[in-house]
């Protein structure tokens, strides 16, 4: 599947789904999490937690209130609970299960963080690796827009720089 790689506030986009990085308890901190939620100006939060926890690599949708989309699903990358460290199968997981989830509601578009790197603690150019190669293997009869995106300059270049390997194989 194609994409593009972007730079900004997940929280600014227009799509219609964005992808929360989330933890398995889907309680909405910092981070991605944080940004969505204050984004979203409504009951968010609670309405992710209502409907956890869930297991590693699961995903749960949620309404996106006044963010830019339809829908916000939420992803856990990384559990709450124990030492809260994501792993490359879990990225992974958490991004086919997104994709799955985006293709069942019937989406054109979607914004995806580089799950798993912020709080989880994987680090940024692995997890970049492992999203962008889940989005490359990954097939989709409705998505048509799907943008990557990193929230600073520095993790924009490095990711940019990862897509374009995973792209060129």
């Amino acid at each position: 599947m194609d994409f593009t790689v972007i730079q900004g506030d997940i929280a600014t986009q227009s799509a219609d789904v964005l992808v929360n990085a989330a933890g398995t308890s889907l309680e909405m901190g910092s981070g991605v999490a944080g940004a969505l939620r204050r984004g979203a100006n409504g009951p968010i939060n609670d309405d992710a937690v209502s409907n956890g926890p869930i297991d590693l690599g699961d995903v749960v949708v949620t309404d996106a209130y006044d963010l830019d989309a339809e829908y916000v699903v939420h992803a856990a990358a990384m559990p709450h609970y124990g030492d809260g460290r994501a792993s490359d199968e879990s990225i992974r997981t958490a991004v086919e299960n997104t994709i799955a989830k985006a293709e069942e509601l019937e989406c054109d578009s979607i914004v995806v963080p580089v799950l798993g790197t912020g709080a989880a603690g994987y680090p940024f150019e692995e997890g970049a690796h492992t999203v962008c190669e889940a989005l490359s293997n990954a097939e989709s009869a409705t998505l048509t827009d799907i943008r990557v995106i990193a929230y600073s300059r520095d993790e924009y270049e490095t990711l940019k720089e990862i897509a374009e390997i995973i792209k060129a194989r």
